[in-house]
């Protein structure tokens, strides 16, 4: 990593983002991102309105090894880390395909470590509204992550799989997936979460009753708890809205360059088009602002 005046290159990272109130569901607040270029943190708020450039250098290096490789799989790593890390593998995608029981996790200490601890269904309002799963140690960040304009969480469960199973059942009602061309021009109203979530509940009680009962026996546990919260509002730093979503790809231009007009998610957006920060962890970049 290499730092001079309003200039860094070094690895991407996805954004670090904080929400005034963090872990507490309280009310609105604007979401502070800072993006990590090697082990530097640049506080990106205070950019907006300037002119930014990403530079690609040509080079990737697995977020996980540190090995240089040609190209990126699973959010920046080298193909024998992606073919060998749990956290790569379609479970993470899929929590309810999990097959840690069948003895072939690809590690099952790590597993123990993330899959087994207690996860949140939630319901988020990004594009619309949607279900989905994390860690509470990803609360309110995962949020974030998605561009939610508004979050809530509706269930406790105690286990990865069956956040997973929950969601399923859920998800045959309302959508698991964003809209991310909606969610970045801000095509989204704010919906009454809590009355959404009680007809949910309602409509899915047959079916999470009956889950909650397999998996109370077989984990000798209560493993569902069915939570009362307020929806939380978050508000993102953004001047200009696009009303037509262009994305970069560094893959097929090396160069991104514009005003930032704000930053939603995991994107950047300029004048020019939006590129995701996620998408190109482990690239090596060098940025510039004015």
């Amino acid at each position: 990593m290499t730092i001079s005046n309003n200039s860094i290159t070094g690895t991407l990272s996805k954004m670090r983002n904080l929400l005034a109130g963090d872990n507490t569901f309280t009310d609105l607040a604007t979401v502070d991102y800072q993006i990590p270029i090697g082990e530097q943190l640049v506080p990106l708020n205070t950019l907006i309105g300037s002119t930014i450039r990403l530079h690609f250098t040509g080079q990737i290096f697995c977020s996980n090894c540190g090995r240089k490789t040609k190209k990126s799989f699973s959010q920046g790593h080298c193909y024998p880390c992606f073919k060998k890390l749990a956290s790569c593998d379609m479970c993470i995608m899929k929590p309810e395909t999990c097959h840690f029981d069948q003895g072939t996790c690809r590690e099952p200490e790590w597993a123990e470590q993330f899959c087994f601890q207690p996860h949140y269904v939630y319901l988020a309002n990004s594009s619309g509204v949607k279900v989905g799963i994390t860690r509470g140690t990803q609360i309110p960040t995962r949020w974030m992550d998605q561009g939610a304009i508004q979050a809530l969480p509706i269930m406790k469960v105690s286990t990865r799989l069956l956040s997973g199973l929950v969601e399923v059942i859920i998800a045959e009602h309302v959508s698991d997936k964003t809209n991310w061309r909606k969610m970045l021009k801000n095509e989204v109203e704010t919906l009454d979460l809590c009355a959404i979530r009680d007809e949910l509940l309602r409509t899915c009680d047959p079916q999470l009753q009956a889950l909650k009962a397999e998996y109370d026996k077989k984990l000798d546990t209560d493993s569902m708890q069915w939570l009362k919260e307020q929806p939380i509002d978050i508000h993102y730093p953004v001047k200009v809205y696009p009303t037509k979503v262009s994305s970069f790809n560094f893959d097929k231009n090396p160069t991104v360059e514009g005003v930032l007009m704000g930053i939603k998610g995991q994107y950047l957006l300029f004048d020019t088009g939006v590129i995701n920060i996620r998408k190109f962890s482990a690239y090596e970049v060098e940025l510039n602002w004015e």
